[in-house]
Order: C-alpha cells, then structure tokens, then sequence
C-alpha cells in the first residue's frame, strides 16, 4: 500500500509553470509545501491531521521524489535539485522567490473551487517562507510558517531577510495590519532560521503569532515532530477556516 493512497494526482499550471499536485479532502482550502527532501510520509501524515480537521489539502510537488524517503541521501539529491533550479531564490536579499507566483495562484484556484473564508498555507524549512510570499494574495487568510530557511542564513543581513521584495513585504505588513495574522513555528537555537522571528515580530507586531520550543531541532511539524506545534496550526485553521470570527 502506497502512502499517497486516498490522494487525488494532478496538475496546476501558472505563468507557463505546471507542476504535479496532490489533493484530499473536503471543506476550505490548505496548500501544504512539503520541505526537502520532498513529499516524505512525515510530511504526509501531517497533511493527513489537516484533512482530518475538515479541510481540502493540496500538496504541490515542487521538488524530489513522491512519496520520498527522509534519508540524508535523499535530502543532498534534492538540495541539488533545488540549488540549479531558477523558481528558488536562495541567497539574495530583498527578493521573493519566482514559485510563490505560481503557488499564489494554486491558492486562488483553490479557494474559488471549494469557497470558504479563504486559503490556508504551510511552508516548511526550505518552503516555509514561501507561505508568507502567498499571503499577498487575499485568498490566502492562514498562512503558517515552520522553521523558514529561505535565504540561506549565511550573513547577518540574509539571516534576517524573509525571502520578500520590498513591494511583497509592503503587501504583507498591509494584509497584517488588517488582521491577517501569521503563524511561526522553530525551535529556538535552530540556526537554519537566523533572526527571521526578530524580523517577523519586528515588521508584523502582534499579527506574528511566534511559537518556540527549546533546543536545536528542526522541523517542527514531521521529523522533530512537536505535538505542541502541530495542535496549535490545527487551531489556527480552525479558527481562520472552519469557523472564522464575524468579519473575519
């Protein structure tokens, strides 16, 4: 038996960008972007726990194998995969990565097939900062970052930078100040993320909703898994898709 039994294979296509998504579910809309090494059964499984709230779960395939193993093996094959690939940005500043331009519009496809209050995101590591890059767009109202990486926090500046252009960063601090809240998730001495939170806290205030747990582990949602962690983005979309607050 396959672990992606049940889910539903198919195709998204954006700006001349088409690539292999997976979905479940019924009810509002979650994109969920796996980290590296790619679509593992952790990963998986987490993606299961969101269907399992009463939520349609589309889980694009942006890179490495499906399902994938978690092996160090696995995670190298995909970093070069992901190091010559142009839709992801990995070490300049100041920039949104050319992918969050198709995942914005696997959102809005999304939520204007199932409806609902809007979209929910889930980026992990190497994607986790892509969520945030989604919430320009209206239709994504959750989005839920988990230990972003992006860029490679190899400097002061990049270590603080949130993989956005100057004019996303300006859209997201808008959509913020009108009440769209951001989830954050890491562990606190994981030096993959850098200053990310100070930034997050810093540029979005009390809509940065920053949950740490101690020590040098990483992913939060799946391989270091923290049951902590997963309840309260389960809590999150319920609040903002299953049953948002009048106006909300």
């Amino acid at each position: 038996m396959s672990e992606l039994d049940g889910w539903t294979r198919g195709e998204h296509t954006a700006g001349g960008t088409t690539h292999t998504t997976y979905r479940r579910g019924t009810g509002p809309g979650v994109v969920v972007i796996s980290e590296i090494p790619g679509i593992t059964p952790k990963v998986l499984a987490f993606a299961e726990e969101v269907v399992g709230l009463g939520c349609t779960v589309v889980l694009p395939h942006l890179f490495g194998e499906v399902p994938s193993s978690s092996s160090p093996l696995a995670a190298l094959a995909t970093m070069r995969e992901v190091c010559v690939n142009r839709e992801f940005v990995k070490l300049k500043a100041g920039r949104t990565s050319p992918v969050a331009d198709w995942l914005r519009d696997l959102a809005r496809t999304l939520h204007d097939e199932v409806g609902g209050p809007g979209v929910g995101a889930v980026g992990m590591c190497f994607t986790g900062g892509f969520a945030l890059a989604m919430m320009v767009d209206e239709s994504v109202v959750a989005p839920v970052l988990a230990q972003p990486s992006l860029p490679f926090p190899v400097g002061r500046e990049r270590a603080a930078d949130l993989g956005l252009s100057p004019a996303d960063l300006a859209a997201v601090k808008e959509r913020a100040a009108a009440g769209c809240q951001v989830l954050g998730l890491r562990y606190d001495r994981d030096v993959a993320v850098g200053t990310r939170f100070e930034t997050l806290t810093r540029e979005l205030g009390d809509a940065f909703i920053r949950v740490e747990f101690p020590g040098r582990k990483h992913s939060t949602l799946t391989e270091h898994r923290q049951q902590e962690g997963v309840d309260r983005v389960l809590e999150f979309f319920r609040e903002r898709l299953i049953d948002p607050p009048a106006g909300g």
